[in-house]
């Protein structure tokens, strides 16, 4: 077999995990294609059909039942703020908050000294209980959680003008692609944290 190209098993994750981007966003391109060509109801009829059919397809492939109902308890939220606001923007206040909650909890988690990417992806990496001791491997977490910051900070500028400006169509798209973006910091992440794990080979959780 030729090394240069993907096996199966690889090619069946990547199918996997593109699936489960479109899945997510869903009900975000639902309730904007509603919307916009009929109604706010349409919108919050078709965002809800939308997350029920996500959260079926997401217990079908046995994904975790605190992520499916996780999805489903989002759009719910979302769906009642549009609704009591009577505005289509009202489906993306709550998503416009969240990132100056994570950039808080980014900040604080550098401030302290336990970069927040550490703490949630040390043990998927591979990274020892005492990460933080290692040189290498805490800057592979600081340096993500900082991009991180900067992620958040441009996406919650960018919600703040669009929710302002009553944009709801490019509201949803910066909803969208956050999910793609914070993804591929992820998956950098945990791939530079398992190379400075390599380098102190002695030091990796067992």
């Amino acid at each position: 077999m030729n090394r240069n190209h993907p096996d199966s098993k690889t090619i069946s994750g990547w199918r996997q995990k593109a699936a489960g981007v479109l899945v997510a966003a869903l009900p975000t391109l639902a309730f904007l294609a509603a919307d916009t060509t009929v109604s706010l109801t349409a919108g919050l009829i078709a965002a809800g059909t939308a997350a029920v059919a996500t959260f079926a397809w997401r217990l079908l492939h046995r994904q975790k039942l605190r992520q499916a109902v996780i999805g489903l308890a989002t759009v719910t939220v979302c769906a009642t703020v549009a609704a009591l606001t009577g505005q289509a923007r009202g489906f993306f206040l709550v998503p416009a908050m969240i990132p100056f909650i994570v950039l808080a909890v980014c900040l604080i988690s550098i401030m302290i000294g336990r970069p927040l990417t550490g703490v949630l992806l040390n043990k998927v990496s591979g990274g020892p209980p005492d990460w933080r001791s290692i040189t290498p491997l805490r800057r592979v977490y600081t340096a993500s959680t900082c991009i991180c910051i900067a992620v958040n900070i441009v996406n919650g500028v960018l919600q703040v003008i669009y929710y302002r400006g009553d944009e709801p169509v490019v509201l949803g798209i910066v909803h969208i692609a956050t999910g793609p973006v914070f993804a591929a910091i992820v998956a950098g992440t945990i791939t530079f944290a398992r190379r400075a794990v390599r380098t102190h080979p002695s030091r990796a959780a067992r």
